[in-house]
């Protein structure tokens, strides 16, 4: 019974990356569109991208609730990077850019991750 509670627990764990890689395939090459000069933000939205990944699957190897908490910060985190790239003073990605990353991502904003990925 363990065996497969394990299994579904990783097909979970695999569905939720799956599902995150769209939002990755298009906000990565608006990233690196973004003008050097303000290659902090566009650095720091890269690396935020790829660490979530990281996030989810620890939160999906561990039994702890904390890193479901640490996965979750994640993706307020790049919320929070997606509003600041769209803000109107700065533009550096489209209003539309904006919304279209939210709808990919938009599935993490109402996700129940202690279920998701198999952890009560």
């Amino acid at each position: 019974m363990d065996v497969l509670s394990a299994d579904q627990s990783s097909q979970r764990q695999l569905a939720i990356i799956e599902r995150f890689e769209g939002f990755v395939n298009y906000t990565y090459p608006i990233a690196l569109d973004i003008r050097r000069s303000h290659h902090v933000v566009r650095d720091r939205l890269i690396m935020a991208m790829f660490e979530q990944v990281s996030l989810f699957q620890q939160a999906g190897k561990s039994s702890q609730i904390s890193k479901l908490y640490l996965a979750d910060a994640g993706l307020a985190h790049l919320r929070f990077l997606l509003r600041f790239l769209a803000d109107a003073n700065r533009r550096l990605i489209s209003r539309h850019q904006h919304e279209v990353a939210a709808i990919h991502a938009q599935w993490a904003n109402s996700f129940n991750l202690p279920n998701k990925l198999g952890v009560a």
